[in-house]
């Protein structure tokens, strides 16, 4: 990793090698944790940071947003889940308990950065400004993504593992030759974590020293598979050392402490520092999907210890401590939620308008002879249905 000249002064004056620099932190709670599981605001000498390397507390303004947004966002977990049920929605992959890293993922970025989410993501990609029923086109089985990607410069959700870091290093690396001033988060799980692509993504960009910040939500389970039966690390953060990159991990249910990574690693990324990796230590309370059935693998013991460090409920308690959060301000809060949660049912409780053409409509920008071919015998055939319907031939 190559770090600026000054910024190797400032290291090394308050007594910490650059390799020091580079490892993620270490002691007794071994991650970055500015709240309590209880919402208590933790004292400087517990929060995990090393002198010269510490993380101060965002602005009310900051942390009000913050908050509303993941009250947002559990309100669309619960009501995509419900959407599901109902059949409105093909499948749905939760991030009920990982809405502090979705909201301060998307609330880390400039408006000309770049995010690249999973399929699990969806909060994140609503937090960045997509409309909600884009967001969920593609899981309610539609053949496109729902959005313009250029447009709100957020990658397509897709369910191959891992493929979006390499896209997210391809536009970071293009941005670069450009010399755009552009920073790009790629998010994965720890599952991606033991793929060959995560590999690839994390050397190219360490190589070209590209603007990127590899946010790892370490939720436990890359479905089925424990962690544990995944990597024998100390932590998925000390994976970047490998590359020359620095790595740091924080509690993934503390959106304080998220808020202040994930903006220091953007700034760090943009000020030409290199790409830098983030692992978010978190929970994935629900099912994989709602095709999964997490009893198999885990017990409920495990899940309800999680449950008392719901981050919603933490950031809500240091909130009111603080006296930053009203009655009102809750109120207000609710009542965005309960629109979003409308304008999802109401989209998507709509037929989605079918027209067959799209399927050679837009697989190349000029259609190849085959694929004209194949448009052409499909608009014979919708023509002589139409002509046997007209003539009562159908009935």
């Amino acid at each position: 990793m190559t770090i600026p000249a000054e910024a190797q002064e400032a290291i090394r004056s308050f007594g910490i090698s650059l390799e020091d620099y580079m490892l993620p932190v270490h002691g007794p709670v071994a991650q970055i944790q500015i709240l309590d599981a209880d919402g208590t605001l933790l004292p400087p000498e517990q929060r995990g940071s090393a002198p010269g390397h510490e993380y101060p507390i965002p602005s009310a303004d900051e942390l009000l947003e913050a908050y509303r947004r993941l009250v947002i966002g559990r309100r669309v977990n619960d009501q995509n889940s419900a959407l599901v049920r109902q059949g409105r929605m093909a499948v749905y992959p939760s991030s009920h308990g990982q809405e502090a890293c979705q909201v301060a993922a998307a609330l880390c970025l400039c408006e000309g950065d770049w995010m690249f989410p999973t399929y699990r993501d969806s909060v994140a990609v609503m937090t960045r400004g997509v409309d909600p029923v884009e967001t969920m086109t593609l899981f309610r089985g539609d053949w496109h993504g729902g959005y313009s990607p250029i447009e709100h410069k957020v990658g397509i959700q897709c369910t191959p593992l891992t493929t979006q870091l390499l896209h997210a290093v391809g536009v970071a690396r293009a941005a670069a030759l450009r010399g755009e001033d552009t920073v790009v988060l790629a998010m994965c799980g720890d599952g991606a974590t033991s793929e060959g692509d995560f590999h690839e993504a994390l050397n190219f960009a360490a190589v070209f020293k590209l603007p990127v910040v590899f946010f790892v939500q370490n939720n436990q389970y890359a479905i089925s598979v424990p962690l544990a039966h995944q990597s024998v690390a100390p932590s998925l953060a000390h994976k970047a050392i490998g590359y020359g990159m620095a790595g740091e991990r924080v509690d993934g249910n503390d959106a304080v402490a998220l808020l202040a990574v994930l903006d220091r690693a953007v700034r760090l990324a943009r000020s030409g520092s290199g790409p830098l990796l983030v692992e978010a230590y978190t929970y994935r309370m629900q099912a994989h999907t709602n095709a999964d059935d997490a009893t198999r693998y885990r017990e409920d013991a495990e899940v309800q210890a999680w449950a008392a460090k719901d981050p919603l409920n933490r950031m809500r308690a240091y909130l009111r401590a603080e006296g930053v959060l009203t009655d009102d301000a809750e109120a207000s809060f609710a009542a965005d939620a309960e629109e979003v949660a409308r304008q999802l049912r109401d989209g998507l409780g709509e037929d989605a308008a079918v027209d067959p053409a799209d399927l050679f409509r837009f697989v190349y920008t000029e259609p190849t002879p085959q694929l004209r071919e194949q448009a052409a015998q499909l608009a014979d055939e919708q023509a002589r249905e139409q002509g046997d319907e007209t003539s009562g031939k159908g009935h």
